[in-house]
């Protein structure tokens, strides 16, 4: 029972974020806003974040890089938390701060995730 709860959460996990990475690659014009000002070429980054979120899905749901692939998705969720969300404090019109809260809790499950794949 604790397999099938422990497969059935790393699996519901990954599902968004490789829908997240789909997002990215269909609405990559309109994501490019996002970018801070002084990351050059938004529209690239948009895309490659884009399949770094596909990868880390896969990698999860596959259970292979799955250390490596959690730090690092840890480290795009810090630094969306960093470059995106915080400075969308300064334009009330965004969704604020409730992405911030949904990637800190992300952050901390893909930590999670990280750590337990330590074993």
């Amino acid at each position: 029972m604790k397999k099938i709860v422990s497969n059935s959460g790393r699996i519901i996990f990954a599902l968004p974020f490789l829908v997240f990475g789909i997002f990215h690659l269909m609405n990559s014009k309109g994501m490019a806003g996002m970018i801070p000002p002084f990351f050059p070429l938004s529209q690239a980054w948009v895309i490659l974040t884009g399949i770094c979120l596909i990868c880390a899905a896969i990698s999860l749901i596959i259970t292979k890089y799955v250390k490596l692939s959690m730090l690092l998705l840890a480290v795009f969720l810090l630094l969306t938390i960093l470059f995106v969300h915080i400075p969308a404090f300064n334009n009330p019109s965004m969704m604020e701060p409730t992405g911030l809260l949904k990637d800190l809790g992300l952050l901390g499950a893909a930590l999670f995730f990280a750590a337990d794949f330590w074993k």
